[in-house]
């Protein structure tokens, strides 16, 4: 069962996402403003960032919304490259040992790295479970050049702005 399982009605937290994503990209317009939360966090890996990906598309090119798009797929901070208008942007944060703070504070470029388990430890998962989680996560970053992934591309916290007209500091679509 999900956070966001409407069990009255018998849906998924997927499902209630996708109707949600739906109401949106049938709804939106170039005036309004989308806030949209990690897309296609309740399916697979490959199907989720699928559908984050074309969302994120459909915002930029068709509907043209202006548009905060966070996600922790890192395979979206391609998109700038690829759209006009669309850059990347990331919430700052201060590594303080083992420990983090978050600042709130809106910076330019895609996320250099995942908090994840800085988070985890703040929200009071036992600490021989943060142990092992790094254990796991050094063997499975050091799988990924065996599967053709680039090890410094860590799951980030990344939020791609999928327009960025109007926004302060607005450049063209090559500048980060």
């Amino acid at each position: 069962m999900g956070a966001a399982d409407d069990l009255a009605s018998g849906r998924s937290t997927f499902m209630v996402e996708m109707t949600e994503t739906a109401n949106i990209l049938h709804n939106a317009t170039e005036y309004s403003l989308v806030l949209m939360d990690e897309i296609g966090r309740g399916t697979s890996t490959y199907d989720g960032l699928s559908l984050a990906w074309a969302c994120a598309e459909s915002l930029a090119n068709k509907i043209k919304a202006l548009t905060l798009f966070a996600t922790h797929y890192f395979e979206l901070t391609q998109l700038p490259e690829k759209m006009e208008g669309v850059a990347n942007v990331h919430l700052d944060a201060l590594e303080h040992g083992d420990t983090i703070a978050f600042m709130h504070s809106v910076q330019d470029g895609a996320a250099s790295k995942s908090y994840g388990l800085a988070v985890a430890a703040l929200a009071g998962v036992p600490k021989e479970v943060i142990k092992r989680a790094r254990q796991k996560l050094r063997e499975l970053e050091s799988l990924a050049p065996k599967r053709g992934c680039d090890p410094g591309r860590r799951d980030a916290d990344v939020i791609a702005g999928a327009s960025r007209r109007d926004l302060p500091g607005a450049g063209s679509a090559g500048e980060s």
